[in-house]
């Protein structure tokens, strides 16, 4: 199905919305769900900002995201399931929505998640934050759902323009609040955020969250990752960042500088372990490509093994899903 990478193409879209084509899509989800057309259209510049703006907006009435995106997916996601009854549906949403759902909806809750912790200066600020974003229509990041549907549900066709042209929106009886969508947006090949140089996603305001290969860092922490020692990857007491910290440096560069030991040796390979303070042991077998690189030399690979790991056999046949005592390679690649 085509679409889906269309659809995937939506969610990952970066730079300025075209603000006629959303406010046409806007209007049409208006329509089809029965109510008059919004009498204003804030634009924004990010779902921050969109929260703030829906903060001090005065006479916009009460949301209506339950008509114009809630109601109108329930009814359309029941009229195919029983046009194509539990098996169909289930193979639809396989082949479309199934795809794009969980980065899409990571990267949703990461982007609440730094909305919150932005503007929620006080834990008892939290929930209001929280509240507004409930009233949000996701625009481009519902891409998986929308996917599903593609030229299969006319009551959605708004709800689509609305997505392919803009970021999240906040649908008023009276105004509507829409935001731009990123400028910047950085993954790895999992479809994490990742950048270790800057923003991994960012808005045109400045809004922006900073992640390596998927995990959370502070943007101080970022900025610290090019001088890196083993010492101050030993001292950090946040386990997360420490790990994060690892992954970059690399674990056999700290290894090799750390002055670690093997703590078994076999036909394998070498067993290295790492204690971490806080944190379960970091386990690494560093084995040897027996099949030599085109200039004759033997590349060596460090595979992460489980805590639990005790032998440098075991840990090898745990990265091909056996265990130790029925692991016995004819020869190693």
């Amino acid at each position: 199905m085509h679409y889906v990478n269309e659809w995937r193409a939506v969610a990952a879209a970066t730079g300025r919305a075209d603000r006629d084509a959303a406010e046409d899509g806007v209007r049409r989800a208006y329509r089809t769900a029965g109510l008059a057309e919004p009498e204003r259209v804030i634009w924004v510049d990010s779902p921050r900002a969109a929260v703030e703006a829906v903060e001090k907006l005065s006479g916009a009435g009460p949301s209506v995201r339950e008509e114009v995106r809630t109601r109108p997916w329930a009814e359309e996601r029941r009229r195919l399931y029983d046009e194509l009854g539990p098996a169909g549906w289930s193979a639809l949403w396989s082949a479309t929505g199934a795809q794009l759902w969980e980065t899409t909806a990571a990267l949703a809750e990461r982007i609440r998640t730094g909305v919150v912790s932005e503007l929620a200066a006080r834990p008892e600020e939290e929930s209001d934050v929280r509240l507004v974003l409930l009233d949000a229509v996701l625009g481009q990041h519902d891409a998986a759902w929308l996917s599903a549907f593609d030229g299969r549900g006319e009551r959605l066709t708004g709800l689509a323009e609305v997505a392919r042209n803009a970021g999240w929106w906040w649908p008023y009886e009276h105004a509507v609040v829409i935001s731009e969508r990123p400028e910047v947006l950085h993954r790895d090949e999992a479809g994490r955020l990742d950048r270790g140089d800057g923003p991994a996603l960012a808005y045109p305001d400045g809004f922006a969250l900073y992640a390596w290969r998927g995990m959370p860092v502070p943007v101080e922490c970022l900025e610290s990752l090019a001088s890196l020692t083993p010492g101050r990857i030993r001292t950090e007491e946040n386990a997360e960042l420490r790990r994060v910290m690892l992954e970059f440096y690399g674990y056999d560069r700290y290894l090799a500088e750390s002055g670690a030991e093997p703590v078994h040796k076999d036909e394998t390979g070498i067993l290295w372990r790492i204690a971490m303070e806080g944190d379960e042991d970091v386990v690494m077998v560093e084995v040897v490509n027996s099949t030599p690189e085109p200039d004759g030399t033997h590349r060596t690979y460090w595979l992460r093994v489980p805590p639990r790991t005790r032998t440098a056999k075991d840990g090898v046949a745990w990265t091909f899903g056996l265990e130790g005592d029925v692991y016995a390679p004819v020869r190693q690649t």
